[in-house]
């Protein structure tokens, strides 16, 4: 698991990325993506959901339904699907959480963690799913070989 991003976080990202593969652009079922990316039914389909519920992805039922991005690639960066399913709360919070914790009245290490927590950031908002789908080197994920 991640220092800073939930599970679900990090699911939601490969999941993302392996959709923004799928040039085709038809909608991938959830069964597919299940199986390929090894997350559990269940967790990956109540992800799915609330992606498409901040309208990050599209979803069809039926025969030929399962999920599609809901944009191009290119306009959908890190930080859409990290303040889609953990919020933006690292973005000012105290990383020991201290409600209290300020340039004013700091604690140990909020001068370590702003630059570290306004790094992060800076990369979250610079890197968007198509690039990161075309550097993509994961066996698994649509057009990497194994």
């Amino acid at each position: 698991m991640s220092l800073i991003f939930s599970r679900q976080c990090e699911y939601a990202l490969q999941a993302v990325i392996y959709l923004a593969l799928n040039k085709n652009g038809s909608h991938v079922p959830i069964k597919d993506l299940t199986r390929k990316l090894k997350i559990p039914y269940h967790f990956l389909g109540k992800i799915m959901q609330d992606l498409t519920r901040k309208g990050l992805l599209v979803s069809e039922k039926g025969p030929r339904g399962g999920f599609a991005l809901a944009m191009p690639a290119c306009d959908i960066t890190l930080f859409h699907i990290v303040d889609a399913i953990d919020g933006a709360d690292f973005t000012r919070t105290c990383v020991m959480g201290f409600p209290e914790c300020s340039g004013k009245k700091p604690c140990s290490v909020h001068g370590q963690w702003a630059s570290l927590r306004d790094g992060i950031y800076a990369m979250l908002v610079s890197k968007n799913i198509e690039e990161l789908s075309r550097t993509m080197q994961k066996p698994g994920y649509p057009g990497v070989l194994p």
